[in-house]
């Protein structure tokens, strides 16, 4: 593997032990800005009337993307660690516009703090049929395009569900789809949960193990994130030669496994899968191509 360029030691143990580094000031606020205000017009709401924001909560389509080794390239370099080096990265990888709002969701219902019982644990990818070393999603990105404040709708993870995610997927080597993982009895194993907070520009970099949901915005204050996947070149390894050579992300798996080394061959093929949400996007993308016309 690669030596570090951006991690000190201590970073990379914290995200070998909780799954998840927080990395401050990627990029500009101003940044950040265009692309909020660009939200707006293409929802069609006034930034400035809350009355107008028909939605408590939208999954927008990608309309532009960016390189985020240009964008951010400090996150860019922490994924490169976390990764085992770029030479195991797929390139160019692209961040985008796909933001996730949330303006108001579950205002009207009392705060809930992290736990188990919150509704909607998951991980990410509803685009591949998952196996262990699934090589479409290397690391799960947290993009703040806004301040979160507590109970500002920030993301739920549960640090302590990387162990019986692993084990989950390493008892199934004939993969497993997006919909059928069955993340109730997963999240009931953990203890462990936390709600992100953090600044405009900051970068949450996860283990995509990690299971995460959506919380409740109760601060009046509009959230913008998005969360692109980074994928690999090759899928994961487990089994290498040299210890030195596995990746902290691969060392997770194994942590998680109790394992120094673990073989791990797929007995089923690996799988793309075109999410319900795509017939979808597609529709919105051209309304909101038609909003920002009129609008320009």
């Amino acid at each position: 593997m690669s030596r570090p360029s951006s991690l000190s030691q201590t970073q990379i143990d914290e995200f070998i032990q909780h799954g998840s580094l927080l990395i401050s000031d990627c990029f500009t606020r101003e940044a950040a800005q265009e692309i909020t205000n660009r939200a707006f017009v293409r929802l069609g709401y006034d930034k400035n009337d809350p009355a107008t924001w028909e939605k408590s909560r939208v999954h927008m389509p990608s309309l532009s993307g960016f390189d985020c080794a240009e964008f951010a390239p400090k996150a860019w370099a922490a994924i490169g660690d976390l990764l085992g080096g770029f030479e195991r990265v797929h390139t160019p990888c692209h961040w985008s516009d796909a933001l996730i709002v949330n303006f108001s969701d579950g205002v009207t219902q009392p705060w809930q703090e992290p736990s188990a019982a919150v509704h909607g644990w998951h991980k990410d990818g509803d685009f591949f049929r998952h196996y262990l070393d699934s090589p479409e999603q290397g690391l799960l990105v947290l993009v703040l395009w806004s301040d979160i404040e507590t109970q500002g709708g920030g993301t739920f993870i549960a640090s302590d569900s990387l162990a019986p995610v692993a084990r989950f997927f390493a008892a199934h080597p004939e993969g497993i789809l997006p919909n059928e993982i069955p993340f109730r009895p997963l999240i009931e194993e953990c203890r462990e949960f936390a709600e992100v907070t953090g600044r405009v520009g900051d970068v949450i970099l996860c283990h995509p193990f990690l299971l995460h949901a959506s919380s409740r915005n109760h601060s009046g204050i509009p959230r913008f994130l998005t969360n692109p996947p980074v994928s690999l070149r090759e899928p994961m390894q487990f089994d290498r030669a040299n210890a030195e050579d596995f990746s902290p992300v691969e060392r997770v798996v194994l942590n998680a496994l109790g394992a120094e080394r673990y073989a791990f061959t797929p007995t089923g093929s690996r799988e793309r899968i075109v999410p319900e949400r795509a017939q979808r996007e597609a529709a919105e993308k051209e309304i909101e191509r038609q909003r920002l016309a009129k609008k320009g």
